[in-house]
């Protein structure tokens, strides 16, 4: 067994969507980015091929390749588990927390587990999905932007 961990953060910025988890959030903001800019998503890519060690998610989908302009990165999360599998690694679980001072995120973190399960080929109750704010303090307290962190452990397949 192997255990994963990753991060990532994205700019809050106007004229884009927010997308969370592979769900599209109500907000003012969205994530900038070259994908859809998934936060959650991207932490929970960097953990399973941290723990594979495979590298990180810019090895793969780099900002500056035109194929991945846009594109949802529940996509990608499914190219990396299937780099995994290719590896023979299989996922265990994933625990995963957002940090974002607004929107309110609570009442989407159930669809994003589901969301993020399904791409990961595991039951919803190996993916963790929460939220928690920073009391205002530092750059995501001042909306700036959206942190995620998350942790995996993966076992060998077979």
């Amino acid at each position: 067994m192997r255990v994963g961990i990753g991060y990532d953060a994205h700019r809050l910025v106007e004229g884009r969507e927010l997308v969370l988890g592979g769900v599209a959030i109500p907000h003012r903001l969205g994530l900038e980015g070259h994908s859809d800019a998934d936060a959650l998503v991207h932490a929970i890519m960097d953990a399973l091929l941290g723990a594979a060690s495979l590298g990180d998610i810019g090895r793969f989908f780099g900002s500056d390749d035109p194929e991945y302009e846009g594109v949802s990165s529940l996509l990608l999360l499914e190219r990396v588990r299937e780099m995994l599998d290719g590896a023979g690694w299989r996922v265990v679980n994933v625990d995963s927390v957002i940090v974002a001072q607004a929107p309110r995120l609570s009442p989407y973190t159930v669809e994003m587990a589901a969301r993020i399960a399904s791409c990961l080929l595991v039951d919803r109750g190996a993916v963790g999905v929460k939220a928690t704010t920073t009391d205002r303090l530092g750059a995501w307290g001042r909306e700036e932007g959206i942190a995620a962190h998350a942790v995996c452990l993966i076992e060998r397949a077979g």
